[in-house]
């Protein structure tokens, strides 16, 4: 069997070629080489020339990879593809040779992956890492030749160990994902994910969460990270070491588990849901007079809600229905800063409050009658959910038109009344991402 082995430099984000260097080897020797600077039509970040040493300058009389495309393919035919972290080298390659309209398969090997099984227990399996732990020499780390020789001496190395020729026919059947799955993801982590509703944590090498998603099935959703072929999922892949996972019984209940992970933890590669918009609430006051007074304010800064808003807009516009609809006074619903009487642009039903001309014990009396109507438009309500197993039940808590969190309990449990749950809830903050997944989920509809 022959292989290629192959390292590249890129110019970072849009990873096109600036270096190729590739090694033909038969098993025992390296039979063939081709080591080229590449031209990559596109400046070189200061950060990219700080690592490698290539800059825009060094590559400008390189060949583009369009005129060394044919030497790569002739030079790669009916060998295996080996690079350390592999589905990088490859994809990178492979989307140089899209951008010609040419289609490129290979099957692969990655040295990392080879490694962790074939030599276990080290701390690190980065290629600098590892050849200072075996001892091999790496000349020009980072550049193209002396990373892809240095994988030549690993290569080689991890041919000599006990079962290599039963690991390296396994990881190349057409059915294995061991070039599928990101080079640090180790596969005992893999196995251990779930079929079941969820969310799951993709994290670094450092432990850090990088992204967050949910999944009506863990395992199976979590793998297709690994088959996108977009950059964004390649970058994410590439930097995944561990997984982590949290049931949830149900899709709902992982909607509002992952919007409330991707707000606390801000993963790098989610975009979605991590706003957390300001909330507003509707409330009152007494004057010194004795009216009662509508106001919106900030959420947090309201002592008693009576409903909430997720735009100032929104709480003033309804404020205006209730005005209308009560024969309220624009000025005592904070729909009119002025010290004189009213005088809104629109709203003309005022019976005369501002200027004594009704009492306050009668106007109070529709201002309670308006507070009794947005009370009671604000939504109670108790969704209950699949558990995490067969013993066990999920609920979602609405209160007062506000989401509370979510809870699970045993179904054994007696429950009477709602203030029962509390015990068992588990507190999120309410949002408008929130409130959008329990509208489509009460009404089919968003």
């Amino acid at each position: 069997m022959m292989f290629t082995i192959i390292d590249v430099e890129t110019t970072g984000e849009t990873n096109r070629i600036t270096e190729i260097s590739i090694f033909k080897y038969d098993g025992n020797t390296v039979v063939e080489e081709f080591t080229s600077l590449v031209n990559p039509e596109t400046e070189i970040p200061t950060y990219i020339t700080s690592l490698t040493g290539i800059d825009t300058h060094l590559v400008a009389d390189a060949p583009t990879f369009r005129e060394i495309a044919q030497q790569v393919l002739a030079i790669t035919h009916e060998a295996v593809f080996v690079a350390h972290n592999v589905n990088f080298d490859f994809n990178v390659i492979r989307n140089e040779f899209n951008l010609l309209k040419i289609p490129f398969r290979r099957k692969k090997l990655c040295t990392v992956r080879l490694a962790r099984k074939l030599l276990p227990g080290h701390k690190s399996y980065s290629l600098g890492k590892l050849c200072t732990a075996l001892q091999i020499p790496l000349v020009d780390r980072h550049r193209a030749r002396g990373d892809a020789e240095a994988t030549v001496k690993l290569f080689a190395l991890l041919q000599e160990q006990q079962n290599a020729s039963q690991v390296f026919e396994k990881f190349l059947k057409a059915t294995s994902r061991q070039a599928t799955l990101p080079a640090h993801l180790p596969d005992e982590v893999f196995d251990g994910i779930p079929n079941a509703p969820g969310i799951y944590y993709f994290r670094n090498k450092k432990g850090k969460i990088i992204y967050v998603g949910k999944a009506k099935n863990l395992k199976k959703r979590v793998l297709s990270h690994f088959y996108d072929k977009k950059q964004k999922e390649l970058d994410l892949c590439r930097e995944t070491a561990h997984v982590d996972t949290e049931l949830s019984g149900s899709e709902l209940v992982a909607l509002l588990m992952e919007d409330a992970a991707i707000k606390k933890h801000f993963p790098q590669y989610n975009v979605a849901s991590k706003r957390n918009p300001r909330s507003y609430g509707i409330f009152t006051y007494t004057d010194r007079n004795g009216v009662i007074h509508f106001a919106v304010n900030i959420l947090k800064l309201c002592p008693e809600y009576l409903q909430v808003f997720y735009t100032q807009r929104d709480a003033i516009l309804y404020l205006e229905k209730i005005c209308k609809a009560f024969e309220l006074c624009p000025k005592y619903c904070s729909l009119q800063q002025v010290n004189w009487h009213c005088n809104h642009y629109k709203i003309d039903t005022c019976k005369g409050i501002c200027q004594q001309k009704e009492s306050t014990a009668l106007y109070n009396t529709r201002v309670r009658l308006a507070m009794a109507e947005i009370k009671n438009s604000a939504q109670n309500n108790v969704i209950k959910k699949p558990g995490r197993s067969q013993d066990e039940e999920a609920f979602v808590m609405i209160k007062n038109g506000v989401y509370q969190g979510y809870g699970f309990i045993i179904k054994e449990e007696q429950i009477v009344d709602q203030d029962q749950l509390e015990s068992f809830l588990i507190r999120e903050k309410d949002s408008i991402d929130v409130q959008c997944i329990l509208k489509k989920e009460l009404i089919s509809d968003c």
